[in-house]
C-alpha cells in the first residue's frame, strides 16, 4: 500500500502526531475549517515539494510557530519504500528522500504519483489559456522528468530573448531565435502527442456521464506546420521580429499555445452550463489518471478535496463508478454527505475536528 503514514509537526492546524494511512481508501469527514484539506495538502506536499494552496511556505506554519515539518513513508513496491521529509526552518525549505537532501524537485516528482481533484480545477475549463497549458504540462511531467528540463530550457531562453527585446540588444536575437525554436518544438511535439492521447480518453468519459457526444480537446499551437528538424521556424521568427521589437516581447511560441474544448468544431465552454464546466474539470483529472497509467503501467494516488459536493446525485454516482484504477484514494466529505455509499471493505473513515482525527 503506497502511503503508510504521515507525521506532522506544526503543519497548519493539524496536531503533532502520526496518522496511519495504510488503508486503500481513506475518507476524512468533518465540517469546513477543521483540517480535512490540510491533510490532503500534506500528502500533495510530500509528493511534489510544493502546496496546491499557496506559493508561500511560511503560510503553512501553525499559528504562533516558526517552523514545520512533515514526514511520509511511501511503499512503492514489496521491495522498495521511500521516506520523504519536508522541513521548513529559519525561513528555508529542505526536502529529503530516504535521508538524503534532494537538490532538485525533479528528483521527487516521479516518486509518489498523486492526482489532485480540487475546486480550483474549474479554471482548466473556464480560466485563461495558461491554465490549460499548465494542466497538459503537469500531465507530461508526471511521468516524463525530461519534460521539466524542456520547460526550464525554453523559459530560460524566452526570458533572455524578452530581455534583449526590451533593452534593444537586437544583435543577440539570432542566437536566441535558434534556441527558442529548438526547445519550443520539443515542447510542442510532446503536447501534441499528449493531447492526442487525452482525446482517446476524455470524450468517451464525458459522453458517458453527461450524454453529450463529440466534445474534444483542440490543440492550436502558436507555431503551425513546422517540423522539428526544419529551419523554416527560425525564418518565421525572423519574419515576426519587427512585431516583437515593437511590443518588446516574444509574440509566438509554446507560451502562446491555445487549448480549447470544442463540440462539432465550435467552442463548447462558452455555451456550457456551470455544471458542465465543473464536469469538464473533473473528467480531465480522471483522464489524467488514465493517461498516467497508460504511459507508465503504474496506478496513481487520488486526492479528492470536496469535489463531489457540487454534482447532482446521478452524476455523482456515475463519476464515482468511473474513477480510474488507483493505488490509493483519499477523499474529504462534509458530515451530511452520503459517503457511506462510496465505501469499500478497504475503506477507513477518520472524523476530523480542530486538527485532530479519530476513527
Amino acid at each position: 500500500m503506497p502511503f503508510l503514514y504521515q507525521t506532522f509537526f506544526n503543519f497548519r492546524n493539524l496536531k503533532n502526531d502520526t496518522l496511519d494511512l495504510s488503508n486503500r481508501e481513506i475518507f476524512f469527514v468533518g465540517e469546513n475549517g477543521q483540517g480535512k484539506s490540510n491533510i490532503l495538502e500534506s500528502l500533495y506536499y510530500t509528493s511534489y515539494g510544493v502546496s496546491f494552496r499557496t506559493h508561500v511556505d511560511s503560510q503553512i506554519v501553525k499559528t504562533g510557530e516558526k517552523d514545520f515539518s512533515i514526514n511520509a513513508l511511501y511503499k512503492k513496491s514489496e521491495e522498495a519504500s521511500h521516506k520523504i521529509s519536508v522541513i521548513f526552518e529559519n525561513g528555508k525549505k529542505r526536502i529529503e528522500k530516504n535521508g538524503k537532501k534532494i537538490q532538485d524537485r525533479k528528483e521527487l516528482i516521479n516518486t509518489i504519483p498523486c492526482i489532485l481533484f480540487c475546486h480550483d480545477d474549474m479554471r482548466f475549463a473556464t480560466g485563461e489559456p495558461e491554465c490549460r497549458r499548465f494542466f497538459i504540462d503537469q500531465s507530461l511531467t508526471l511521468y516524463d522528468s525530461s519534460y521539466i528540463d524542456d520547460m526550464r530550457n525554453y523559459k530560460k531562453v524566452l526570458k533572455s530573448r524578452n530581455l534583449v527585446l526590451k533593452n534593444k540588444q537586437y544583435e543577440m536575437l539570432d542566437v536566441y531565435d535558434s534556441q527558442l525554436a529548438q526547445y519550443g518544438m520539443v515542447i510542442q511535439e510532446k503536447r501534441k502527442k499528449a493531447i492526442f492521447m487525452f482525446n482517446e480518453i476524455f470524450g468517451n468519459l464525458f459522453e458517458k456521464i453527461t450524454g453529450i457526444s463529440d466534445v474534444t480537446i483542440n490543440y492550436d499551437p502558436s507555431w503551425k506546420n513546422f517540423s522539428p528538424a526544419s529551419q523554416d521556424l527560425v525564418s518565421y521568427l525572423l519574419s515576426r521580429r519587427d512585431t516583437d521589437k515593437l511590443l518588446e516581447t516574444t509574440m509566438s511560441g509554446p507560451h502562446r499555445d491555445k487549448i480549447t474544448f470544442v463540440k462539432d468544431n465550435t467552442p463548447f465552454v462558452q455555451t456550457a452550463s456551470t455544471g458542465q464546466c465543473r464536469l469538464i474539470s473533473l473528467i480531465l483529472r480522471v483522464a489524467q489518471s488514465v493517461y498516467y497509467t497508460r504511459a507508465t503501467g503504474l496506478k496513481p494516488v487520488l486526492l479528492m478535496d470536496d469535489v463531489l459536493l457540487e454534482l447532482d446525485p446521478d452524476k455523482r454516482t456515475k463519476l464515482t463508478a468511473m474513477l480510474p484504477e488507483y493505488e490509493q484514494l483519499f477523499c474529504t466529505f462534509l458530515p451530511g454527505e452520503p459517503y457511506e455509499r462510496y465505501m469499500h471493505d478497504t475503506t477507513k473513515i477518520y472524523k476530523i475536528e480542530k486538527g485532530e482525527w479519530h476513527e
